[in-house]
């Protein structure tokens, strides 16, 4: 079989059984109808629309029992017999009358079905599946309960299907019965022959149509609902499932009541209502039924202006008021009611009118009844009552629209206002202030206004006052400069409403009027002097800026000034000024970018020396102060506020500040007053200064010292050795010999020379010597700038001696060792030239390291030895120890104990020799180094490896006889088991010829 009836068979192929041996066994006859879970037989059933075509030729004998599946069983699926066949065996949801039948028809099916399609076997366990199975099927509804209808009206009634099989879109069969037992069919979504005769003109004519809301769902309607349409109505669904489940139908009641709902306009009609803002307005309606059942009324106020409707207030069928949008505040208030008068009237009752209340208004009943606790609405009349037409309040407002009035004086404004309202209404008036005429309103200030209750709310210098019943009078008081503008007058009138309460029915607004405030401005002129004009850089600079010729000046006037700055160009382009500082009204002081830092320091000074006059000092003046200078004198205004207002300013003429500037000149000479001395005689060097265009100079004297050019232990080093500063303080820079703290003099001989002296000269102290001078100008307090720096002539220091030369070298008999090992480097000294006595020798010895293959990193400090035998170690984070001794009198011995691994590298000595001169003074030679000498540190191998391999063996050791130890434990305790001998059964074997 093929489509779902195959599916059917392959699923439960003894669905095709005899069904009266499947009936007797599940123990139950057909479902019931609108029964979910059947309660025995279960039916098969085709797939599509071939299952129904022969049910054409029994139509006056058929139940609602009409599906033909032999046709399907015999023909496959989509077989459809004949229209002149008569139905047989159709059996489905609400099965009735046609079980014999169908029982019938499957005897005579069982005698050509073959063998595999025999009887059923009793099996409980498929029984029991069967059961669950039949729990889930196609599921048909219609409303619930039963359905009333008024005569005249249109009857919908929807239809849906569920829990179904194959396609998704399902098909519907209406069918009608006036008593409930014999239903005659009404229309179909699929089958156009379906309709009874009676219906077909009906269906023709567009009264009763089919409309698909989905592809499970249906609506039946019925245009025009007359009496005879009263009874039941069943939906039905052909059966596209594998098998038969479920309910296939559902039944529903309709009741048609006759038309007995009268619905009227109030009496007399009011076609048009002209009513003005904020007057109360009543409409009626009246409405009533003499229907037999019990039924209840609900009514809607509606109003509509163009196309649009909006709902005004409802009393619902429940006894309940329930305002539309927009009306519930009104409401609440109570200024928008529904009351009923008498019977069958009702009252809309509007305390005040609003502009939007204009339009059509009409009453809307509608007629409810209760069916098994829930509401239905049977039908729904409306009819227009009245059409309201609102008419806007006239009001216009008018001031004089130019006003000038002199600064000091009151300003009277009137405001006069026309209307045609005549009632009891009240204004309120405000007026607003503005700079511009345009409509910056609302946002402009208020500057009066009068409330509803007559109440002023106003400034005290603002009096707002009722001349009579349409004029209302502004005054400002003392008016100045800053109520010059633009001044509206509006006016909104208020009508009483319900429960004490006020509407806006109109509001309007005056034009501008132009007030013009004149005023006597101060007459004076600003003059500048330069009381203290500079010379020099770092002079004062003063400036003052008065006020002359002052007239028709107020008390409510004061001055401030502003300090303005221009560079002077050569050329004719234009500059712009930069602000210095500036005064505001309030007396605050505010600086530029250019003068706030040094405003701060106090170099540039703003006062008010008097009342009319300003100053500026510049305590140091630089080359960047010159320039123009000219100052600004502002005229404030006391305002009614306490506030000041800029009215005038005046400018100076121009102060250039200048002077002509010359580079300074500083020249400093050195000599030698004894061009030729020993070692350990006195070096004096004198300097004398000259300067031009330095104000006021003093000097400072700086005593530096160069090597040598041929000296090669620190070329081209400069040393700082004595200075003096301008106050005469003298400082040892970076003299560091101990033994001379004193050795070197540096004084001020005259008020340009200065003289220096070292005692007791070294040969070390050989090199070129210069004085380094720099000029001083005092500034204010007791500051100095510095002017300019020179340095003088070198005078050199040149010892011609015939004296030893010394050599140092590093040797050691040990320069590879094991780690551990010590480690001996001798420093030895050696003498050329001249004999000397040991005693009038002294070394400074110290050892270095530089722990790499190469010199590529700084060499280590390690130990000491001064000429005095003291000894100085370097601290080090190693383990070996460092000792360093005079072993002769030219050798000097480092040993290095318990040498490490990090002790390797290039090791090297410096010996600074120290010679007694005849005179027993001893001097200092240069500093020699010797060559560096590479010491290696070896591991010993054997001491490194000898513990871990002691060790090793141990552990292999007793790990190997754990193991043994805990295999034999386990094979002896824990795995034994006890294994039976099966006995075999002795048996001869049979001979083949026995056998």
């Amino acid at each position: 079989m093929g489509g779902a009836g195959g599916r059917a068979l392959r699923l439960f192929p003894f669905a095709f059984g005899k069904r009266s041996g499947l009936r007797a066994r599940l123990g139950g006859a057909a479902p019931a109808p609108g029964s979910r879970c059947p309660a025995g037989g279960r039916r098969e059933a085709g797939g599509g629309r071939g299952q129904a075509g022969g049910r054409r030729g029994a139509r006056g004998s058929r139940t609602a029992q009409r599906w033909d599946f032999s046709a399907r069983e015999e023909s496959g699926a989509g077989a459809r017999p004949g229209r002149g066949s008569a139905d047989s065996g159709a059996a489905g949801a609400g099965g009735g009358g046609g079980g014999e039948a169908a029982g019938t028809q499957e005897a005579g099916e069982s005698r050509s079905r073959p063998a595999s399609m025999g009887r059923l076997a009793p099996r409980p366990l498929l029984l029991a599946l069967l059961g669950l199975a039949l729990c889930r099927g196609r599921v048909v509804r219609v409303p619930s309960g039963s359905l009333v209808r008024v005569v005249g009206t249109e009857l919908v009634i929807p239809c849906n299907v569920s829990d179904y099989d194959g396609p998704s879109e399902q098909n519907f069969d209406w069918s009608f019965s006036s008593s409930g037992s014999s239903f005659v069919e009404l229309a179909s979504t699929w089958e156009a022959g379906f309709p009874a005769q009676p219906y077909r003109e009906r269906l023709q004519r567009g009264e009763i149509l089919l409309r698909r809301t989905a592809n499970d769902g249906v609506e039946l309607h019925i245009k025009n609902v007359q009496p005879s349409d009263q009874g039941h109505y069943k939906c039905s669904t052909p059966s596209t499932d594998a098998t038969v489940q479920g309910n296939y139908e559902d039944i529903v009641q309709v009741k048609v009541l006759a038309d007995a709902l009268q619905v009227g306009a109030g009496a007399p009609p009011e076609p048009g209502l002209s009513l003005r803002l904020g007057e109360p307005f009543e409409l009626r309606c009246s409405a009533s039924t003499a229907s037999p059942l019990h039924t209840h009324l609900a009514l809607l106020w509606e109003l509509q202006r163009g196309t649009a409707r909006r709902s005004v207030l409802a009393l619902t069928h429940e006894g309940r008021f329930r305002p539309g949008p927009g009306y519930e505040q009104r409401y609440r208030v109570g200024d928008v009611r529904l009351d009923t008068v008498g019977a069958d009237g009702y009252r809309l009752s509007v305390a005040r009118a609003l502009a939007a209340d204009q339009g059509s208004y009409r009453c809307v009943v509608s007629e409810w009844i209760g069916e098994q606790g829930s509401w239905q609405e049977i039908q729904e009349k409306a009819v227009d009552v009245a059409t309201v037409l609102i008419q806007p309040t006239v009001l216009r407002v008018a001031v004089a629209r130019n006003v000038s009035v002199a600064e000091g004086k009151g300003l009277d404004l009137t405001c006069n206002i026309t209307t045609d309202r005549a009632d009891d209404v009240r204004p309120e008036v405000t007026w607003y202030f503005s700079r511009t005429p345009d409509g910056t309103w609302p946002g402009a200030p208020v500057l009066a206004r009068l409330d509803r209750d007559s109440l002023v709310h106003s400034s005290p210098h603002v009096a707002l006052s009722h001349v009579d019943a349409r004029s209302y009078h502004l005054l400002v008081r003392d008016v100045s400069k800053e109520n010059s503008g633009y001044y509206f007058c509006h006016v909104a009138l208020w009508a009483p409403g319900h429960n004490r309460s006020w509407h806006k029915v109109a509001e309007a607004r005056s034009a501008p009027a132009s007030v013009d405030v004149t005023w006597l401005e101060p007459d004076y002129q600003v003059y500048l002097n330069a009381s203290k004009v500079p010379e020099f850089s770092d002079d004062l600079t003063e400036l003052e800026c008065r006020i002359v010729d002052m007239k028709s000046l107020q008390a409510s006037v004061r001055f401030t000034v502003s300090w303005y700055y221009r560079v002077n160009r050569r050329s004719d382009d234009l500059v712009a000024s930069e602000l210095l500082a500036v005064m505001n009204g309030d007396w605050t002081l505010k600086y530029g970018d250019r003068s706030k830092q040094r405003a701060q320091d106090g170099d540039f000074i703003f006062s008010k020396e008097r009342t009319d006059t300003f100053s500026f000092r510049i305590q140091r003046t630089t080359e960047e102060d010159r320039g123009s200078y000219y100052c600004a004198v502002s005229a404030w205004t006391k305002q009614r506020n306490d506030s000041w207002v800029k009215s005038k300013d005046v400018f100076s003429k121009p102060v250039n500040i200048f002077w002509a500037s010359e580079d300074s000149v500083l020249v400093v000479k050195a000599r030698q007053p004894k061009p030729f001395f020993a070692a350990g005689n006195t070096f004096e060097m004198t300097c004398k200064v000259s300067s031009k265009n330095i104000k006021s100079p003093r000097y400072s004297v700086l005593i530096t010292a160069e090597k040598p050019v041929g000296d090669l232990s620190s070329p081209n080093e400069t040393k700082y050795i004595i200075s003096l500063d301008q106050d005469s303080v003298v400082k040892l820079e970076n003299w560091t010999d101990a033994s001379r703290v004193d050795g070197v003099v540096l004084e001020k001989v005259q008020e340009d020379e200065f003289r220096y002296r070292m005692y007791q000269t070294q040969v070390s102290d050989a090199g070129l010597y210069r004085c380094v001078v720099t000029a001083w100008s005092p500034v204010r307090g007791s500051l100095w700038r510095e002017a300019a720096t020179s340095l003088s002539n070198p005078i050199e220091i040149d010892f011609q001696t015939a004296g030893p030369i010394f050599n140092a070298s590093v040797h050691s008999d040990t320069p590879s060792v094991i780690r551990g090992d010590l480690i001996k480097l001798f420093c030895i000294i050696a003498v050329e030239g001249g004999a000397l006595d040991p005693d009038d020798m002294a070394f400074d010895v110290s050892w270095f390291a530089v722990h790499s293959f190469g010199l590529d990193k700084a060499p280590v400090l390690l130990s000491s030895l001064d000429r005095k035998g003291i000894v100085t170690t370097a601290e080090r984070d190693r383990k070996s120890e460092l000792s360093l001794e005079r072993v002769g009198v030219l050798e000097f011995l480092l040993r290095v104990h318990g040498s490490e691994d990090q002790d390797f590298g290039n090791y090297y000595c410096s010996v600074t020799p120290w010679v007694r001169s005849p005179t027993g003074s001893w001097q200092k030679e240069a500093e020699i180094y010797s060559k560096p000498i590479f010491v290696t540190v070896k591991m010993d191998v054997l001491n490194a490896f000898k513990y871990p391999l002691l060790i090793g063996v141990g552990l292999s050791t007793v790990i190997g006889l754990l193991s043994c130890l805990i295999g034999y434990c386990s094979s002896h305790w824990c795995c034994k088991k006890e294994v039976q001998e099966t006995r075999r059964e002795r048996r001869r074997l049979m001979s083949m010829e026995m056998d």
